[in-house]
């Protein structure tokens, strides 16, 4: 198999999180290729030819198949390799995680999204990911950054007496949830004194190898 990453990008780091979980659990051989956000590596014809949709992270597997959604590879990996079982061991555990992990990335990630893309100088005309371009709009930047606070306030709420989001064991919701409070930092939103929830149970994560990917 092949990973098309880049290392400083969220999306990517959603997958390198859940494989480096899946590759503790079972050994498996993965080529990894970086591809170069920054300087547009993304929107060149090799990549196009890789992903139509110009994004990461991208799985190749060996028949040739290409996934290029963090929940196709998801699926494909928890299949492949079940230990541990990221998206749940139950119907209901497993309806429970992708339904926080849709949540999340409603409310977490696109806000985060929204306001970074609609408001750096360096992604003016690059609001939207993929093969075209939007130009910025402002009010969607201060949109994102009101959502963003609220998400953080419903996480912390929802984490009041839990050890995980989803279920009682780390699941693809904990990822999602990680990289979204993670990478709200490049819009200056991180936990506040009051978020007592939040803050515990992300130093909780703290020390697991995974999120060192």
């Amino acid at each position: 198999m092949i990973f098309y990453d880049c290392a400083t990008a969220p999306s990517p780091r959603r997958a390198r999180i859940f494989i480096a979980e899946k590759q503790a659990g079972q050994a498996f051989d993965l080529e990894v290729v970086q591809i170069d956000l920054r300087n547009g590596e993304q929107l060149g014809s090799e990549f196009k030819a890789i992903n139509p949709s110009c994004t990461v992270p991208v799985l190749a597997l060996d028949d040739g198949t290409k996934l290029t959604e963090n929940l196709g590879i998801a699926a494909y990996l928890d299949a492949k390799f079940p230990q541990p079982p990221l998206l749940g061991q139950s119907d209901v555990e497993r309806g429970l995680v992708l339904n926080w992990n849709a949540a999340i990335e409603i409310q977490g990630l696109m806000p985060v999204a929204e306001a970074l893309r609609n408001s750096s100088p360096a992604m003016a005309e690059r609001a939207i990911t993929g093969p075209d371009n939007f130009p910025q709009i402002p009010q969607l930047a201060e949109r994102g950054l009101v959502r963003l606070k609220l998400f953080f306030d419903r996480l912390d709420a929802h984490l009041e007496g839990r050890d995980f989001i989803a279920t009682d064991r780390f699941s693809l919701a904990d990822i999602t949830a990680v990289v979204a409070v993670d990478f709200a930092r490049v819009v200056k939103v991180t936990p506040q004194e009051h978020h007592v929830n939040l803050r515990r149970w992300r130093q909780a994560l703290e020390g697991r190898p995974s999120l060192a990917t």
